[in-house]
């Protein structure tokens, strides 16, 4: 078969929507869509959300790239390539996630830093048994920072590694998580829009690679009630002018060799705790990991290196300071969830929040922290459509056609419990 390309987009419920295009239009840059699949819900209901035009007939929408970014896929027979969505009079779509990252990046640029990413991602394996009911993958030597056969009988991990060698995503790790059978799958840190990018085309090369040895990868946040949750740490730090880390004070990293960009990152952050939930964890899955206790992101606190907070501080200083926010999961748009933390932090640097004490318990038993997340998918959206600084700085178009949408999803699920709640979502997310 002669090449194709498969042209990309991540959309407002982080689902991947594309066309295989002829070998002859490798050559241009852009196809068009329907812009009404920004009303369109897991489960096909195509409702009249903000922006989506369902009323307006349906229009167009038009999906560009750059030439350059076209790339070799883990299938021998297509390139692929992600862009950027524009509406039917050639204007930037507002609902565009990858373009509410632009923004962030931009917002960012104008006080002369950029931002830079490294995502964590967790993954759950499930397999169909014999009756097709999903269910754990079977590690039967399955242990955290587990490697080999035990840990992967399949190997399908292996393949997984080998096709992001082979199409240069710049792979860190690779390893059993805490729960079997769970993985991590880390990126090393890039540009955001790079970054975010090869995590969007991994997380898809990984599930389609996971696929074809009969294996369900799902990124979802909370797949197996009995086990922990699967989160999408995001971690930044900012280059300045110089090509510095603009987040290291020194060698020497940690709470007490913060500094004021640092700091007032981690207060921005913690003042839209409760508003970046509804964004970052947007589905009603995510309020069975965001619990007290769960090493999840659900409290509004921050700390050194300490894995029962929302925002740890690396214990690395110099080139490797940064900073980890660990309430997202893979099932946001990463797009809109790296742009929601770092829109979070600016307005931290902008407004000059104070910035609360450091944790001091051991968020199992102890936590100086009140106040968490909302309970519920439902009371998170509440929470973001009050935060109106993080609405406008994420963009305000983006954020009402979410609102509406999750809206929506809170009554799809409301009674929605076990392996139905879990289907809903398992084969999108």
């Amino acid at each position: 078969m002669k090449p194709r390309l498969r042209a990309l987009f991540c959309d407002h419920l982080s689902i991947m929507r594309g066309k295989y295009l002829p070998q002859s239009k490798i050559g241009d840059d852009g196809t068009r869509f329907c812009r009404s699949v920004f009303g369109t819900h897991y489960d096909r209901d195509l409702l009249n959300a903000p922006g989506a035009m369902v009323y307006q007939g349906l229009p167009d929408m038009e999906l560009r790239w750059r030439h350059d970014d076209i790339r070799d896929s883990w299938d021998e027979t297509t390139q692929i390539v992600l862009g950027d969505l524009y509406d039917d009079a050639g204007l930037p779509l507002p609902l565009c996630p990858r373009g509410a990252l632009k923004r962030a990046v931009a917002a960012w640029g104008e006080i002369g830093l950029t931002p830079k990413v490294g995502i964590e991602l967790e993954a759950y394996a499930l397999q169909g048994d014999e009756a097709g009911r999903l269910e754990p993958y079977d590690t039967p030597g399955g242990v955290v920072y587990g490697t080999g056969p035990f840990a992967d009988p399949l190997r399908f991990n292996d393949r997984i590694w080998e096709m992001a060698d082979r199409l240069g995503f710049s792979l860190d790790m690779i390893t059993a998580e805490f729960d079997a059978p769970q993985f991590e799958y880390t990126l090393t840190f890039d540009d955001a829009v790079k970054a975010v990018d090869d995590i969007v085309l991994f997380r898809l090369m990984a599930r389609e690679v996971a696929l074809e040895y009969g294996v369900v990868l799902t990124f979802m946040p909370k797949p197996i009630a009995e086990a922990g949750g699967s989160g999408m740490h995001i971690n930044f730090s900012f280059a300045d002018e110089a090509g510095g880390n603009a987040l290291s004070s020194g060698p020497l990293g940690g709470p007490e060799h913060m500094n004021d960009l640092a700091r007032n990152c981690l207060a921005g952050l913690l003042h839209h705790h409760k508003g970046l939930a509804g964004l970052i964890a947007p589905t009603a899955n995510s309020y069975l990991r965001l619990q007290p206790g769960s090493l999840s992101g659900y409290w509004k606190n921050w700390g050194g290196d300490h894995r029962n907070v929302t925002t740890r501080i690396s214990s690395e200083g110099g080139p490797k300071a940064r900073l980890e926010h660990r309430m997202a999961d893979a099932s946001a748009n990463p797009y809109t969830a790296v742009a929601a933390v770092l829109q979070a932090a600016l307005l931290g640097v902008k407004n000059g929040y104070a910035l609360p004490p450091m944790e001091t318990g051991d968020g199992f038993e102890k936590t100086d922290a009140r106040d968490g997340t909302a309970t519920s998918l439902k009371g998170a959206i509440a929470d973001l459509a009050a935060d109106t600084a993080l609405t406008e700085a994420v963009g305000a178009d983006l954020v009402a056609n979410h609102v509406f949408m999750k809206e929506k999803e809170a009554r799809k699920t409301r009674d929605l419990e076990g392996d139905a709640l879990r289907d809903f979502y398992v084969y999108f997310i």
